[in-house]
């Protein structure tokens, strides 16, 4: 039997710089950031003051006033960024294909804010303050949940929660699906809503965020001398993966071709990347065997780039390992500098701009890279977008406990 290839026929973003893939490919190309003050809570107290929110979102354009009550803030994006990217795919859900449609849609965190309000209604009123929605709307794989019934998908359906590589672990797990004949459409991607006062704050104890609030927009530096941690952001991506005949049989576009998924565990701390790469690198190798690829045949990678000292300098020194003599002559970019770091959804809306790099023949950049850090000493494409013939394209994602994932896409034609 033929192996079953896998297609990209609808991408849907709800981000800070955007909220559909054409707002957010244009804001990354324009060096926007979405990076400012917070305004959702009061920040006296945090050393912290800054985030990537996302701006100008309607719940009710997506679904009705009703269900949105019960869903907590990420639910919400992720319905938004399922809705968009099903358009975008021109796909209806139907009794003919319901039960071969599936939704693996990931989320870091889960519900933290409707946890921390539900926590304050029980210390001010007790158990009998806590709403029956608490649970259902907090949980982590409510997202898929949701998407599935907002849609009426019933093939395979789950959220992997992997922290960073949330999103990418669960578009590999979808693209799985596929390939194994489980299903025939997978609607997957991750979800995140963390900027809440213990998401924060939590954050803020570990000393993983930058604390440059007086200058917002360049306070994530991914690969520079001067980076000083990473910015939260929000949002959610949401692809729509397609077994190919089935995608050429209906006549749907196809963005690009999903041709290999690496995972792996770097067994070594519970935040901290493993020192020598070796998890990292690992994941990166598994693509490539999958994909039929060797390494001088990717054209572009979308970096994890957190803006980290320990991340962007253990990933410059994983790529040179990997890709040898061609990580001289390879272009890499990360684009946190603009929508932050996502966290579960991370993945999926790097994702969705390494796809669109490959649409446009152009490499987004990596903005605020001005002093670049000598041990990060590649082709960062600094501070401006690049026009570059590009046909195959890596994104990777690395998550605490030392989850590794890398996707790779290719262009059709």
């Amino acid at each position: 039997m033929p192996e079953r290839r896998v297609v990209i026929t609808g991408m849907g973003v709800i981000s800070p710089i955007g909220l559909n893939k054409e707002e957010f490919w244009s804001s990354l190309l324009a060096g926007c950031s979405g990076i400012k003050e917070i305004d959702r809570f009061p920040t006296d107290n945090f050393p912290t003051k800054i985030a990537a929110q996302v701006k100008d979102f309607q719940i009710v354009d997506y679904v009705s006033r009703r269900d949105a009550r019960r869903m907590d803030l990420f639910v919400q994006f992720a319905c938004a960024a399922a809705r968009i990217a099903v358009e975008d795919a021109a796909l209806t859900i139907n009794d003919e294909n319901r039960t071969r449609t599936g939704v693996w849609i990931a989320s870091g965190i889960g519900g933290i804010g409707t946890l921390e309000s539900q926590h304050h209604a029980f210390m001010k009123k007790g158990v009998n303050g806590i709403s029956p929605f608490f649970i259902p709307m907090m949980i982590p794989n409510m997202a898929a949940g949701q998407v599935s019934i907002m849609l009426g998908a019933m093939g395979p359906n789950g959220c992997t929660v992997t922290a960073c590589a949330s999103a990418s672990h669960s578009i590999g797990e979808a693209f799985q699906a596929i390939r194994d004949n489980k299903a025939d459409v997978m609607i997957t991607g991750g979800a995140e809503a963390s900027i809440t006062p213990l998401g924060i704050g939590g954050f803020c104890a570990m000393k993983a965020l930058s604390t440059a609030n007086d200058d917002p927009s360049r306070a994530c530096k991914p690969f520079d001398r001067k980076r000083d941690g990473f910015v939260m952001g929000e949002g959610a991506g949401v692809l729509v993966l397609e077994e190919m005949e089935h995608a050429l049989e209906r006549g749907a576009t196809i963005h690009a071709e999903l041709i290999g998924y690496g995972s792996s565990a770097d067994a070594c701390h519970m935040v901290q990347p493993d020192p020598d790469g070796k998890g990292a690198a690992l994941a990166f190798r598994n693509a490539l065997a999958q994909a039929g690829l060797e390494p001088q045949d990717i054209d572009y990678i979308n970096a994890h780039g957190t803006g980290t000292t320990l991340n962007d300098q253990i990933e410059t020194a994983v790529v040179k390992e990997v890709f040898a003599s061609h990580s001289n002559n390879l272009p890499i970019s990360s684009t946190k500098w603009a929508h932050g770091h996502m966290l579960g959804a991370a993945g999926a809306v790097e994702l969705i701009a390494t796809v669109m790099a490959l649409i446009h023949d152009t490499i987004p950049p990596t903005m605020n890279l001005n002093d670049p850090d000598p041990l990060c000493d590649l082709d960062y494409v600094p501070n401006q977008p690049r026009q570059q013939a590009l046909k195959v394209a890596i994104s990777d994602s690395l998550g605490f406990g030392g989850h590794n994932a890398a996707l790779i896409v290719r262009k059709l034609g």
